[in-house]
Parts: structure tokens; sequence; C-alpha cells
């Protein structure tokens, strides 16, 4: 099984991107819990919420990887949950950071910040963008997992997030094969 995850910023274009990527592989896919928690408080998000997030982001990555599908593609992980925990709060509790350490995808997918910024309800860093974009890089890149950085407008970012998730199946071929004959 592979892991996917589109990552950056908010208003990166992520879900879209993830979304379009589970139809083109027919793979799962697991969205930002985030989001819905968020919307449900108005968009206010203590730091007492981050371990509820957590678990639930846990809960969706484990349902998914549980069906067995050979891709996951995730619109998100605790990665995020670590980055704005610490961007608002000043810090982030141990066993998330921990968490997200063991939990390291197979292919991180940065979504750049070359997209319009759009406002939602929830987003509220749209004059911190740079900002916001620089702790996710450094983030992905710390993770030690493979990056892909995706740029462009709709159809460039879905062209390279594609070619970088098909040279990570590539990759994984011979894998995948010897896997399918142990289980035959």
């Amino acid at each position: 099984m592979i892991r996917a995850v589109v990552t950056g910023s908010e208003s990166t274009a992520k879900t879209t991107l993830a979304e379009q990527l589970a139809r083109h592989y027919r793979a799962e896919l697991v969205p930002e819990f985030v989001r819905e928690y968020a919307e449900a408080r108005h968009g206010v998000v203590q730091f007492s919420d981050h371990g509820p997030i957590a678990r639930g982001q846990m809960a969706l990555e484990d349902a998914a990887i549980a069906r067995g599908n050979p891709l996951v593609v995730q619109d998100t992980d605790l990665l995020s949950t670590v980055v704005y925990c610490e961007h608002y709060f000043g810090k982030c509790p141990a066993w998330i950071a921990e968490t997200a350490r063991e939990r390291v995808p197979d292919l991180y997918l940065l979504c750049e910040i070359d997209v319009p910024w759009v406002a939602d309800g929830v987003r509220d860093r749209g004059h911190m963008r740079e900002q916001m974009q620089l702790l996710f890089r450094a983030a992905v890149y710390q993770s030690g997992a493979p990056v892909a950085v995706i740029t462009g407008d709709r159809s460039e970012r879905f062209a390279r997030a594609t070619e970088a998730i098909d040279a990570l199946l590539l990759a994984n071929a011979p894998d995948a094969l010897r896997e399918h004959d142990a289980n035959s």
C-alpha cells in the first residue's frame, strides 16, 4: 500500500487535487478532518482541540488503509496538525508530533502558493501565505519523505502530481508483485 499526502498551507487547492487524484487512480481518499471540525466551531480551534483533531485524522487514515486499496490519497495528514498547532500556539502536544513522525507517507505532494487565496470562513492566514508555506516546506523536507513540489494551474498541478505518483507506483511495482504472489 502506498500513501500520497497532498499538503501545503491553506488555500493551495489541496482538496481539489486530492479529489482529482483519487478519482484518477480509483484510490481511497482521506479527507481533511480538521475542516469539518473547525467549521462546526465557526473557525475557532483551541489548543485543547488538537488531540481530538489528531485522533480524528488518524481514524480517517486508518479506515482508508484498512479497506486495502493499493493507493491512498490524503488531503493532508498529521504533519499539518503539527505545523498549525506550533504556529498558532507555539507548541504541539509531544504525542502528536511523535505520531506524525511515525506515520510518514510514501510521498508528500507539496502544493505551492501560486494560486489565488480564497477566504472561506475557516481560513485566516491569507496575509501570511509566504510565512505559512515556509513552515510547510520545512516540515515536509524534515520528515524525510520524498517530496514533489506542485505548482501551476489546475491541469499543471494534476500533471505534476500524477507524474510523481506514477514514478512512485513504478518504483514500488516489484514489491507489490511480490506481495501479491505471497498472498496468492
